[in-house]
């Protein structure tokens, strides 16, 4: 009696548990950017997209593949489409010139045929990881290692450029290639870092000449300046006193012809006088050479010395003084005469 009440209820209960699995495995609803294969038999069927789909129970299944989930690389029924990043592992790598560095990378790839990709390769992650080191060893294997660690964005393109080739019947993309590493022996490093310094050493001594040298040609355009500007100023200054000079000679040309002018008046009007007083221009005359005689014997004998040199021709005018007296005396008495009051 008590069997025949649990059937019924272990049957209900299998039914449920039944539909609760086939809503669980065959009513799938997938979020953005996944997407899931579906084998429907053992052979690829279709692929579903985002959305609610239903799946035929046990005819259909979901397909799974190796493929990166959240960073990790696992076996996953929902096919992520967005760019996801593989990292490849480090590896020694032989330079042309002999010299071995350690060498990783990471690419950015994106699934863009999911039939391809689930097909046509075996873990598709670990392909991808070994063909970019060895396209890896064969690029850095066609340089030097100098120009390995100042080209990373010409390998960089040339890798990408090969695996998006090489990936493309795979179903997958290659968006982009990063070199993180290039780590030469620690022989190489100190080789460099010493190489490096000496650079920057003789870089500094380069430049300490340039700013000597600038230093110097500065210096030299201001001592050049200097001087143009001081000759410049000597010659304004001689200019100025050139002018200055030629304005005083000017002036005193004008003055000394002013003052002979004067002096010519003067005479003039002296001489008349002395004509009219005489009333004889021979007279006047030869009273006029006598007093010009007078003046230069003054200055003569104003001199030190004890010799008196008198020209020949003195003498005539000198005899000439007591007649001029005589002169003269008359004419004073024909004045006095001549203003005095009649009586």
């Amino acid at each position: 009696m008590e069997n025949f009440n649990l059937l019924p209820f272990i049957l209900f209960l299998g039914i449920v548990l039944l539909i609760v699995f086939i809503f669980k495995k065959y009513i799938i609803v997938i979020r953005q950017q996944e997407c899931v294969i579906v084998e429907r038999l053992g052979r690829f069927h279709n692929v579903l997209h985002s959305g609610l789909n239903v799946l035929i129970p046990f005819v259909d299944e979901s397909r799974q593949i190796l493929w990166s989930r959240n960073g990790i690389i696992t076996n996953v029924d929902r096919v992520d489409l967005r760019e996801v990043v593989i990292d490849i592992p480090e590896q020694k790598v032989i330079t042309k010139d002999n010299v071995g560095i350690i060498v990783d990378a990471i690419i950015y790839v994106q699934i863009t045929d999911v039939k391809r990709a689930a097909y046509e390769i075996q873990a598709l992650p670990l392909a991808v990881a070994q063909l970019t080191q060895t396209t890896l060893r064969s690029l850095v294997g066609e340089m030097d290692l100098d120009h390995t660690l100042s080209s990373r964005d010409v390998i960089n393109s040339r890798l990408k450029i090969v695996l998006d080739e090489a990936t493309d019947k795979w179903g997958l993309k290659v968006n982009r290639v990063e070199l993180k590493n290039v780590s030469p022996p620690p022989d190489v490093q100190m080789a460099m870092e010493k190489q490096m310094q000496a650079e920057r050493e003789r870089r500094a001594n380069v430049l300490t000449a340039e700013g000597s040298k600038q230093s110097q040609i500065l210096n030299a355009e201001g001592e050049k300046r200097s001087r143009i500007e001081h000759s410049e100023g000597e010659k304004q200054e001689k200019i100025n006193q050139a002018l200055g000079d030629k304005e005083a000679t000017i002036a005193r040309a004008i003055g000394q012809a002013q003052a002979i002018e004067d002096v010519a008046a003067a005479q003039a009007k002296s001489i008349q006088m002395i004509k009219a007083a005489f009333e004889s221009p021979d007279v006047a005359a030869n009273y006029l050479i006598a007093m010009e005689y007078l003046k230069r014997f003054g200055e003569m004998t104003q001199k030190n010395t004890d010799k008196v040199f008198i020209p020949y021709e003195a003498t005539g005018v000198l005899s000439s003084l007591g007649a001029l007296s005589d002169i003269m005396g008359k004419a004073a008495t024909n004045s006095e005469k001549i203003h005095s009051p009649k009586r």
